[in-house]
């Protein structure tokens, strides 16, 4: 591979997540010269879409939230062709499967809501009495409330044991990978505000059109690929190609493990595994609606008809199911999969084609309390880190950490100026 060519820039970023992107866009609108090399074939990180058979594969299972700060400052949402989930999850229990819908986004399905269906009515007061301060109120005081364990805040707030398990347990560990409830209470609260005012989407090319509508607003010749970073040096870093190049600052925006490798002595969470099988049918589709189905024996996190929520996911005539359970793929593992998904969707499993298996090891970083919702950016001279890992393991808190990398790096350039 040719070197890279060109004069110095003033800000190398090592990492085309989205954390990297963001900071190299705030980087040069501030007038200074930035370069991005990336290890990979592509930008986006975790947040990479494939395509496989003539199926889109995102690497995960994951989903789009419109209602962050920082998804509506940089992005066009019409130029990703969104579609909606379901505003609520079907619940499989030992009654069967049982709908939860948002009202005020559903009102046809009010009567999903009756008491003794899912919920109690103390359930549903508790459930009205959170959203309505979660949503309605100011930000500021979640942020800085007393921070707990998501289990015990629930409890605190009133809802039944019940109800937790049947509902929160199965919902919240998809959105945490971890089933304990052991996830700071500050990041629940911050999670169930946005997830109540906005809406859960997928985009029409996939989830990695995300992070590749970031990198198109970049010139082309700021983004490097296939360029992994051997270490950090006195001047810059060297490249694993033997190459060095010179930056007045870098910042590492890689996973946590990479992030770690470069910067010796950071500390970096412990990482959330989780592992999607994607699977294949023909027919009729197991649930035709775009809908997020859990499980309250906790045997998978969720799963979903993707090609319910974009018909471009799957050929014509075909429907994808995406899978996740926490940690890594394991022999036989599939196969009890499929067995509890003919259960869930009440159809049979055993022609359904497994397309792939994705296992992403650092999928979201471990929160427990006390968390904070954000880290700095600064290791030292020159030296800067950002990431999901740095902030609330999410869009919003890789974009955010990113955007305080920038303003770091320009406060420190311009006061050595």
């Amino acid at each position: 591979m040719p070197a890279m060519s060109g004069a110095s820039p003033d800000v190398l970023v090592v990492g085309a997540g989205l954390a990297g992107l963001a900071c190299a866009v705030d980087l040069l609108r501030a007038g200074l010269s930035v370069r991005v090399v990336e290890a990979s074939d592509g930008v986006g990180g975790r947040m990479r879409s494939d395509r496989h058979e003539g199926f889109v594969i995102d690497r995960g299972f994951q989903v789009f939230n419109t209602s962050y700060p920082q998804v509506k400052r940089r992005l066009s949402l019409p130029a990703l062709k969104l579609r909606p989930f379901t505003p609520g999850v079907v619940v499989h229990t030992e009654r069967g499967n049982l709908r939860f819908t948002d009202p005020t986004r559903a009102p046809h399905r009010f009567s999903d809501l009756r008491p003794g269906r899912l919920a109690s009515a103390r359930d549903l007061l508790a459930l009205g009495v959170l959203s309505a301060r979660d949503v309605l109120g100011p930000v500021g005081p979640l942020k800085r409330g007393e921070d707990r364990t998501t289990w015990t805040a629930l409890s605190a707030a009133g809802f039944s044991e019940e109800f937790i398990e049947r509902f929160f347990r199965p919902f919240l560990s998809g959105v945490f990978l971890e089933d304990e409830l052991e996830t700071s209470s500050r990041f629940f609260h911050l999670v169930w505000r946005s997830m109540v005012r906005g809406t859960l989407c997928l985009p029409a090319r996939g989830i990695g059109a995300v992070p590749a509508q970031l990198a198109a607003g970049l010139p082309a010749d700021v983004v490097s690929l296939e360029r992994p970073v051997e270490r950090l040096t006195d001047d810059g870093v060297l490249l694993a190609s033997g190459q060095e190049v010179a930056a007045r600052a870098v910042v590492v925006a890689t996973g946590p493990g990479p992030a770690a490798s470069l910067l010796p002595g950071l500390v970096v969470p412990v990482s959330r595994v989780v592992t999607t099988y994607y699977h294949a049918t023909g027919g009729p589709s197991p649930l035709p609606e775009p809908t997020l189905l859990t499980d309250s024996e906790r045997r998978f996190l969720n799963t979903c008809v993707l090609s319910e929520v974009q018909s471009g996911y799957a050929p014509a005539g075909r429907h994808l199911v995406a899978t996740s359970v926490l940690g890594a793929d394991e022999p036989g593992r599939e196969a009890l999969v499929r067995t509890a998904l003919a259960e869930v969707y009440g159809t049979g499993t055993d022609g359904w084609e497994l397309l792939t298996v994705r296992t992403v090891p650092d999928a979201l970083p471990a929160m427990p309390p006390p968390q904070p919702l954000s880290r700095t950016a600064w290791v030292g001279p020159g030296r800067y880190v950002c990431g999901d890992h740095r902030a609330t393991g999410s869009v919003q808190g890789a974009l955010a950490s990113g955007t305080r990398a920038a303003r770091t790096v320009l406060r420190d350039l311009a006061s050595s100026n």
